[in-house]
């Protein structure tokens, strides 16, 4: 008889299986086998909350397979993820097998690698309840909100809305700042720089205005700003004083969930979402050539800055290799843990930093690869020396007016010669200035003023939204990615660019979630809930009065709600058309049904005329395979393809357009070969016409 490790992913055990031989059968669980139905609120609220817990659709065959190994087994461990939802996992796995919860079948893995897997495997534990209990305790709340809230939602304003504890004020947060956007009145101020030379250099650098002898001055409109112009232009620009000194650059530390997402976002361009499936991909494991299987990076869910011991001092020892000592610190860097940290697992990083992201890239995905060279570099250089700058900055007079100075040079490049954090605004790069001495006379270039407006608060990027949801205490950064997809699946809020603004749908369903349910858009509040849910987490508070505290004040909003509500139906802008129905002459609007949107009659009932919305669009090209007509469509995410008007009698489909000649072979239409490409290629069957220089 073998022993029985479950894990979570097919990956990962396929990973855990080298390191621990034939002695273990791996199995994985596929994620969650047991959760609250959707269909119902699956909730006793009655009866301290009690969950009803079901078999998740589809699980059947993987439970009745669980269920045959456990069987045969001599000895059973769970080894689900390093957190609250592995926890849960491994809690209902052991309800579904029958394990006593008292046995020490739990085993966790920081990381996947020989050593991890190995201790994990030989430090079993008992299921640790109060983490059970925190996981129990948060999806139950989110069923009670979304669950109560959703109805209200949908009947008052569109059908299929849904409203969540986090995803509520994380389209508040984005709706506010929308607010202050559009009340924010700019104002004018001008800047006045001076371009001017040393006697002793060529080279030109910048001054700017900054007041008087006195005080600072504000110029406020192009008049204030001819008049020191005027003062100024046939001054003498005296240096009259010279400081400079040395400024340290610290690394930044290593990564967490959140600043993880925040720098993908910034550097890569990621979605949160994309972000936690390329690091869950390197946890688990990926085959590296000359290797094998191994997890290349530590479990990615966790908020600690805590690196081990062994770890500091393997990056230290390739520092040193790589660089020169003069770029390792004389003792390791150590970085402070925020105080409400969870601090379970340690900070993101490589599991072997002599796996640098160039031997282990023609391994790894593009997005493995990109993502897991963030990391290595993050963490090599958290490790490394300051960056040393040498300062000046010098006041310049000229009559009665100061003007600015400021530049550096790098004196030792120290941690950015590896890497440099990313910032959500561009910083104005300084540059050096020329030797400069007191009382020295400078030579006036170029003197000018420009005006300029203040700007109002800018709109939330993925990583600034993570980055406030975090400060302020809202949801936990595992679960930001999924609360991100929600809001943007669901039509709350679109992204510009890599800004996200909200719809109309979103103002309106925050305007009337906060004002007949201030509290769960109330960001203290929230914070406070989640407070709440950590001290359930480390034992300091239980699961059922938690609920129970919630519970009783928010059932009575939503009666009081449902009172006022009653007969209520918000009519949105954005679902208004120019559609006339063509049987009784009333305007059409977008509805919205099992299937998607429709058009339909605002006559309903009395009329009950409906239409697709945008119907796909005729080319007047004919199918390649079948010669009925190709039609323009877009995919769900909005990209455009073309298809065979007859699909699906016909599934001809093609990426690129239809082009303006035919094929010298055959006579068919051609086609580029894709959206961005020039290439054009013949679909029709037994011709291979390709112009791959086409001008």
């Amino acid at each position: 008889m073998s022993k029985l490790v479950i894990v979570e992913s097919p990956s990962k055990a396929k990973t855990i299986k080298k390191y621990l031989g034939n002695d273990y059968e791996i199995i994985a669980s596929v994620g969650h086998i047991r959760d609250l139905p959707k269909s119902r609120l699956s909730v006793d609220v009655k009866n301290d909350f009690t969950p009803k817990y079901s078999i998740i659709k589809g699980k059947e065959k993987v439970v009745a397979e669980l269920k045959d190994a456990a069987s045969k087994a001599e000895a059973i461990y769970l080894a689900t993820d390093p957190d609250r939802e592995g926890e849960a996992i491994s809690w209902h796995l052991a309800y579904i097998l029958g394990l006593d919860l008292n046995a020490l079948n739990r085993v966790t893995f920081n990381e996947i690698t020989k050593t991890g897997v190995q201790t994990g495997i030989e430090s079993p534990r008992k299921i640790d309840i109060d983490l059970v209990n925190a996981q129990q305790a948060r999806r139950i709340l989110d069923r009670l909100v979304g669950y109560t809230l959703s109805p209200l939602l949908s009947k008052t304003i569109r059908r299929g809305l849904s409203a969540g504890r986090v995803q509520s004020v994380a389209v508040r947060l984005i709706v506010d700042r929308e607010n202050e956007i559009r009340k924010f009145v700019p104002e004018e101020y001008w800047t006045i720089d001076a371009k001017l030379n040393a006697p002793s250099s060529r080279a030109t650098f910048g001054a700017s205005f900054y007041g008087d002898r006195n005080n600072e001055i504000k110029i406020h409109n192009e008049a204030e700003c001819n008049a020191i112009l005027d003062a100024c232009n046939n001054a003498d620009f005296v240096v009259e004083s010279v400081k400079t000194g040395r400024k340290m650059k610290n690394p930044a530390p290593p990564f967490t969930t959140s600043t993880l997402q925040q720098e993908a976002s910034r550097k890569l361009g990621f979605q949160a979402k994309r972000t936690m499936a390329a690091a869950q991909q390197l946890y688990e494991g990926v085959d590296v050539q000359g290797v094998g299987a191994v997890g290349l990076i530590t479990y990615m869910r966790t908020d600690s800055l805590r690196l081990s011991e062994e770890a500091v001092a393997s990056c230290r020892d390739y520092i040193g290799d790589k660089f020169g000592s003069k770029y390792l610190p004389s003792k390791p860097n150590v970085y402070k843990t925020k105080a409400n940290a969870q601090d379970g697992h340690e900070a993101i990083r490589p599991t072997s930093v002599d796996l640098t992201p160039e031997r282990v890239k023609d391994s790894l995905t593009s997005d493995q690869y990109k993502l897991y060279k963030l990391i290595w570099e993050r963490f090599v250089a958290c490790q490394m020396a300051k960056c040393i700058l040498n300062t000046t900055s010098a006041t310049i007079a000229a009559n009665d007016f100061i003007f600015r100075a400021s530049g550096y040079t790098v004196s030792f490049d120290g941690y950015t010669v590896l890497y440099e954090e990313g910032k959500d605004t561009e910083e104005e790069k300084s540059k050096a200035l020329p030797p400069l001495e007191e009382g020295m006379v400078l030579k006036l270039k170029d003197l000018a003023g420009t005006q300029h407006f203040t700007q109002p608060p800018a709109r939330y990027t993925e990583a600034s939204l993570i980055k406030t949801l975090e400060e302020n205490g809202i949801g936990r950064p595992s679960t930001y990615a999924a609360t991100i997809s929600t809001i943007t699946s669901r039509d709350y809020v679109i992204r510009d660019k890599k800004s996200f603004i909200p719809t109309e749908l979103g103002e309106v369903s925050t305007k009337l979630i906060a004002d007949k349910f201030p509290k769960i858009v109330n960001i203290k509040f929230t914070a406070a809930i989640e407070d709440e849910l950590g001290k359930v987490q480390s034992g300091e508070a239980e699961w059922v009065a938690t609920l129970r505290d919630f519970w009783t004040d928010f059932e009575q909003t939503v009666q009081k709600a449902k009172k006022d509500l009653d007969g209520t139906k918000i009519k949105l802008k954005e679902d208004e058309t120019d559609e006339i129905c063509e049987l009784c002459g009333k305007p059409m609007e977008v509805k919205y049904g099992r299937f998607g949107k429709f058009l339909g009659c605002t006559g309903y009932p009395e009329c009950n005329n409906i239409k697709k919305l945008n119907p796909p669009k005729e080319t007047g090209i004919d199918c390649p395979r079948c010669g009925a007509k190709l039609v323009e469509r877009k995919t769900k995410k909005g990209k455009i393809f073309y298809g065979c008007g007859s699909f699906p009698k016909c599934n001809f489909a093609s990426w690129g357009a239809p082009a303006e000649k035919n094929c010298p072979q055959c006579g068919k239409p051609l086609f580029y070969a894709s959206s961005k490409s020039k290439e054009l290629k013949c679909f029709t069957e037994n011709c291979s016409f390709k112009d791959t220089n086409n001008e």
